[in-house]
C-alpha cells in the first residue's frame, strides 16, 4: 500500500504544490476490535483546501461535520496504536461518549522527510455520539 500512496502522491505533486496545499490523512473505516483484520477498511488521503481543483482520475470524500475527540501523539508513528488503545480504552470509557458515525482518522500534522522522528505531530480524531 505505501508505494500505491508514494505513487498517488507523486502524481499530485506534481499537478500541484502539495507541500503548501496538503496534509496527509489515514481514514479507518472498521472497528479493529470487532472487525477481521482481513475485512479492516482504510484509506490514504490528502487534506485540501475546498477551493483547489482536482486532476482527473483523483477521488474526493468529505468527513462527516460533527463532535470529535481529538488528541494528539507526539513522536515516531509506531507508537500510534498505543495512543489510539488510551484514546478508545482510557478516555472513551470515561467520557460518557460513544463512538459516533463515520471513520476515525489521523492528520499528520508536519512532514516526516523534514522531521525529526520524535517530533513528529498525529492528531488523531474520534467521532463522537451521546452525552
Amino acid at each position: 500500500m505505501l508505494r500505491a500512496v508514494e505513487r498517488v502522491v507523486g502524481t499530485l505533486d506534481e499537478a500541484l504544490d502539495l507541500e503548501a496545499l496538503a496534509r496527509g490523512a489515514a481514514l479507518y473505516h472498521d472497528d479493529p476490535e470487532t472487525t477481521p483484520a482481513a475485512e479492516l477498511r482504510s484509506d490514504a488521503a490528502l487534506v485540501v483546501p475546498a477551493d483547489l481543483c482536482l486532476p482527473p482520475g483523483v477521488a474526493e470524500a468529505f468527513l462527516p461535520a460533527g463532535r470529535y475527540a481529538k488528541t494528539t501523539h507526539r513522536g515516531a508513528y509506531s507508537g500510534l496504536g498505543d495512543a489510539w488503545a488510551r484514546l478508545m480504552g482510557g478516555w472513551l470509557p470515561r467520557s460518557g461518549f460513544r463512538v459516533g458515525a463515520g471513520p476515525t482518522y489521523e492528520l499528520y500534522v508536519n512532514d516526516p522527510r523534514t522531521t525529526d522522528t520524535d517530533d513528529l505531530l498525529t492528531d488523531l480524531c474520534l467521532p463522537l455520539a451521546g452525552a
